[in-house]
């Protein structure tokens, strides 16, 4: 393999350099990993910037912009949707006008393209980070686009104060008005999808948004952060995500940290979970309406502005 060394980087593309077999037993065996579909590295190569930069340069077409997930990963932030989290197919965008590039196991469409929304991202043309935020805003299922524009306020790519402008200038675009009615919710304190499921879930319920890392301190002085809390009601809503809470340590764990906080000060809780968040029951609403006094909006998650209250 080390014709295909260069920088530090062992790069090798299922297309021109080996075939889609020998990439398969090398990622078995360890050899490679997987960066973008069709783009291996050696897997002494730590995941970096930089990485995912140069992979995401490997694939794309001479006229193409990365853009959405694509553009976000190559920012340093994972914003694919859990049923995406392990395909990672390349997506670029071209100018209405230009031929649509048609290459293996990568996706390009055409779109409205300025060169204020195009930055050269170490080397790579990317989306800038307001338009690729805005783009995931419009196009992704919305649970998933709040959680994505989360993350990239979060991580500090784009301005909140710049995104919701950007949203609210852009006219003609598909997926436009959802994206308006989802900038207002947009939280960089979320710090993970779930917790942006979850928040996303109250307001469609019609509930008062709750504040968001509450920080609690219990009689022995130790200091507990929450999700969501409304405090006036001591009531947390947490998310427990899959990765970190279905362990017997992650389960004492959260008891460890919720029990002092109901014992002593009175707390309670509502712990959601991705099956409650997109399961069909809406047990989550009705739990968390009980507790602050609210009866839940009829569950909903489309496409569409959910009802609101009279």
């Amino acid at each position: 393999m080390n014709d295909l060394v260069a920088d530090g980087l062992v790069f090798c593309s299922t297309d021109d350099v080996m075939s889609r077999y020998d990439a398969h037993h090398l990622v078995r065996d360890g050899v490679l990993r997987r960066v973008l579909r069709g783009v291996f590295v050696d897997t002494r190569v730590p995941d970096s910037r930089e990485l995912r930069v140069a992979a995401v340069d490997k694939v794309r077409p001479a006229a193409g912009v990365a853009c959405g997930e694509t553009a976000a990963w190559a920012m340093g932030v994972d914003v694919f949707p859990p049923g995406r989290r392990h395909d990672f197919t390349p997506t670029f965008l071209v100018p209405h006008g230009t031929t649509r590039i048609t290459v293996p196991g990568v996706q390009c469409r055409q779109a409205k393209l300025s060169g204020r929304d195009v930055t050269d991202e170490h080397g790579t043309l990317t989306t800038t980070a307001v338009r690729t935020a805005s783009d995931l805003l419009r196009r992704q299922y919305r649970p998933h686009a709040l959680a994505s524009a989360d993350q990239m306020v979060r991580a500090g790519l784009v301005d909140l104060a710049d995104l919701s402008d950007h949203v609210h200038r852009l006219t003609g675009y598909p997926g436009i008005r959802q994206a308006r009615a989802l900038v207002v919710l947009v939280d960089g304190r979320a710090e993970s999808p779930g917790e942006s499921w979850t928040r996303l879930r109250m307001h469609d319920a019609g509930f008062p948004m709750p504040e968001l890392q509450v920080v609690v301190i219990d009689r022995d002085g130790v200091a507990w952060r929450l999700d969501h809390g409304y405090v006036e009601k001591l009531v947390a809503v947490e998310f427990d995500g899959r990765q970190h809470h279905t362990g017997s340590l992650d389960t004492a764990h959260d008891l460890t940290r919720r029990n002092p906080l109901s014992d002593q000060l009175g707390w309670r809780f509502v712990v959601a979970r991705y099956e409650t968040l997109f399961g069909p029951d809406n047990a989550f609403e009705r739990q968390v309406g009980d507790l602050i006094g609210f009866t839940p909006i009829p569950r909903w998650w489309g496409t569409r502005a959910p009802q609101t209250r009279s």
